[in-house]
């Protein structure tokens, strides 16, 4: 047995961030391990990371609200980035599945390593347990009336941010959400090559706050943004509109066919664009394609 204070103990022993090429072959590892995973913990997963989303975007919501004319158009959207982050933090650190981050099972499909029947069964699976913890905290949030805080200022922030949301062209929606998931892939991807907590927290700072504070659009924060928006519109009494001077007529694009059609599809679209070819195909191409991936992983 080697004894642990031994000169080769210590050197097999490295807190060096893994590099690319290890990073590939733990995140098809990974890819794997996702795909092979039966359903029920799958959806509770998925369950979980809609709710953790919804978390980072009830944050973000909250301390942008009433920020206008007080701080700069980019300062706002950088705290609302900044704190954003939650979301994804909760994710990957507490343990939960993603369809945007999911989208890197694609370089596990295309080793060969997993078929595209169980890609597509685990997005799928992942994508409507998402929808469900999304919806359900949206729900929570309407009944608690955190909406009337402020004098209303953050249920006047949750509409703007939904209407805004819905008011995209559909070819824009496929671009924003095409930016939006090649960010948040890289964000998962420097994750693999974290050795601790705080190596994953610092690697995904930077690229979240980016996708939000340049207004790209994520499908599953969007499944919190809009319906939460839609509840606000439908739902809050009279006394709320009277608080902020508007009425649900000022919102005119927030609908549910709007955030069906105009949104979530297209963005939907996009970000399965962004984040499986042009994150997981790209280092799938350099690091795992056949005569590339190293002998010792094969």
């Amino acid at each position: 047995m080697t004894n642990p204070t031994s000169p080769q103990a210590a050197s097999s022993i490295s807190f060096d961030a893994f590099l690319p090429p290890d990073m590939a072959i733990k995140a098809e590892t990974i890819g794997v391990k996702k795909a092979l995973m039966g359903p029920r913990n799958t959806v509770a997963l998925a369950v979980l990371a809609g709710a953790f989303i919804a978390m980072g975007a009830i944050f973000a919501t909250t301390v942008t609200a009433g920020a206008a004319g007080h701080l700069s158009f980019g300062i706002t959207k950088l705290v609302g980035g900044l704190v954003f982050c939650l979301g994804l933090i909760l994710v990957i650190v507490a343990g939960a599945e993603l369809f945007t981050g999911n989208n890197l099972i694609v370089m596990a499909w295309a080793d060969g390593q997993i078929s595209l029947r169980q890609v597509l069964r685990n997005w799928t699976l992942v994508y409507v347990g998402n929808f469900i913890g999304s919806i359900a905290t949206a729900v929570l949030m309407f009944y608690s009336r955190q909406y009337t805080f402020g004098g209303g200022a953050i249920g006047l922030n949750m509409l703007n941010i939904a209407h805004g949301k819905t008011s995209l062209d559909f070819g824009q929606a496929i671009v924003l959400g095409i930016l939006c998931n090649a960010l948040v892939c890289l964000a998962v991807w420097l994750c693999f090559s974290a050795r601790t907590t705080t190596d994953k927290i610092l690697s995904i700072i930077f690229p979240i706050t980016a996708f939000v504070a340049a207004g790209f659009e994520h499908s599953v924060a969007n499944m919190y943004f809009i319906p939460m928006g839609l509840f606000v519109k439908m739902g809050a009494p009279a006394t709320f509109w009277e608080s902020i001077g508007k009425t649900a007529l000022d919102f005119p694009n927030l609908t549910w066919g709007n955030f069906f059609i105009a949104n979530l599809l297209p963005v939907t679209i996009g970000n399965i664009i962004g984040g499986s070819v042009m994150v997981g195909l790209v280092y799938w191409f350099i690091y795992i394609r056949k005569g590339i991936k190293p002998a010792a992983a094969k």
